[in-house]
């Protein structure tokens, strides 16, 4: 077998065993076309795929890495928990320690419960805020993704909105029937269903940052509206920031927006590479979960030591490094060498950024705020620019609506490859 021919002949085997191949959808390059990358190891700002080429990496494992691939420090520290034990399901001291640290950096957590994903902790912050509040609908946003649980799983971004589908077969019809969807970017369409509902209403949950269906930067005014509107009906807030908790800043995009919620979710960063996820909020609301309270939430691997590690040296690199700053000054600077760059392209297509999360809109108008779906023309274009980039040895996100993640690997000179063979692909597809 020559080294062209791995990720083939492994996609193949995996089609038969894993459905579509794959473990979650938008690896599987529907979007884009062709074969995905089964990739053999990462370090740094690089990945490698099992026929041993390399790539420059964009994608991060959509987030987590954010001080780049096997980090030397959370690498020690992954080996020296694994050394003690994998997973004893009791308490263990480094998950207060990483409580400690996510109480203290974001503003609305008084406590903190840690899961096993974003999906868990999305769903159990929606539980504890019906129980608080003794109401059953939760309003969502379109185009904002908060996990696969049934009610969510509306008007979805992420690996849906790559397929086009509003959600999901499986669901049933009762499942959603106490969900309510509300266009972004729209104060008038909150206000009404407030003055029509808002007795009824448990929670209002939304990206601050919504990162799932491109990147939909809101205005403050707008969601200074969510918190007042929640507020003067009893209603809890929830910011889901599994992407952005701790990669926009120490306090996620609540420090950075001055807004806090009453509840958030966090995932990604937390978990330096590992299967984490976590929700915070005030004490009382915290208080109905089970065993103080009477909203039942349980997960065998929860704040397993391994996990805990992993996100507190992760922690320890960001604060240690003055990462956050390094990482918007990074996102500045590619922002600026692909402005010119950009221009001179035969069709529209623009930066989109906050902080070191950057999307590349094929959209006309620019930078959109509400979930706008992307033509045929334009999604074929984004699929050859992405193999194009590939064949330069840059890894994108293989779908036009998911955001590239910088880390602190990412050198000058890594902004600088990104932004030639960029250049170079863009005149290609031309």
């Amino acid at each position: 077998m020559t080294a062209a021919e791995r990720s083939a002949d492994l996609y193949a085997r995996a089609c038969r065993v894993i459905p579509g191949g794959v473990s979650s959808p938008v690896r599987a390059f529907r979007a884009v076309g062709g074969t995905p990358l089964f990739i053999a190891s990462g370090a740094g700002a690089r990945i490698t795929d099992a026929d041993g080429r390399r790539y420059l990496d964009l994608v991060n494992s959509w987030g987590p890495l954010i001080a780049g691939h096997a980090h030397p420090a959370v690498v020690a520290a992954i080996r020296g928990a694994l050394e003690r034990g994998t997973t004893f399901g009791a308490p263990c001291e480094a998950e207060v320690l990483l409580a400690e640290r996510v109480v203290a950096a974001y503003p609305a957590a008084e406590q903190v419960r840690f899961v096993s994903s974003g999906t868990e902790a999305v769903m159990s912050a929606i539980r504890v805020a019906r129980a608080f509040t003794g109401r059953d609908l939760i309003v969502k946003f379109a185009g904002c993704y908060h996990g696969h649980a049934d009610h969510l799983l509306v008007a979805a971004g992420s690996g849906l909105a790559t397929f086009g589908k509003p959600s999901s077969a499986g669901v049933p019809r009762a499942f959603t029937e106490c969900t309510r969807v509300l266009p972004l970017d729209e104060e008038g369409a909150v206000e009404a269903l407030f003055a029509a509902e808002g007795a009824h209403i448990a929670a209002v949950i939304i990206e601050p940052v919504p990162a799932n269906h491109g990147l939909l930067l809101q205005r403050r005014e707008f969601l200074e509206t969510l918190r007042r509107v929640t507020r003067a009906h009893g209603a809890l807030l929830i910011f889901d920031e599994v992407i952005s908790g701790f990669r926009l800043a120490r306090g996620g995009a609540a420090e950075l927006l001055g807004i806090t919620p009453d509840l958030a979710t966090f995932g990604k960063v937390i978990g330096g590479g590992m299967p984490v996820g976590a929700f915070g909020g005030a004490r009382p609301i915290m208080a109905r979960l089970a065993p103080e309270g009477d909203t039942y939430q349980a997960g065998t691997l929860s704040g397993n030591p391994v996990a805990m590690a992993a996100g507190l040296a992760t922690l320890d690199v960001l604060e240690r490094e003055s990462g956050w700053a390094r990482l918007e000054a990074r996102g500045a600077e590619l922002e600026a060498l692909l402005e010119p760059v950009l221009a001179r392209a035969a069709f529209p297509v623009h930066t989109v950024r906050a902080g070191s999360l950057v999307w590349l809109s094929f959209h006309e108008q620019g930078a959109p705020r509400t979930a706008a779906a992307l033509g045929a023309r334009e999604t074929a274009r984004f699929a050859r620019l992405f193999h194009a980039m590939l064949a330069r040895g840059v890894y994108l996100p293989p779908s036009a609506y998911e955001a590239c993640f910088l880390s602190l690997a990412h050198s000058r000179a890594d902004l600088e490859e990104f932004t030639a063979a960029l250049g170079a692909a863009l005149a290609e597809i031309a």
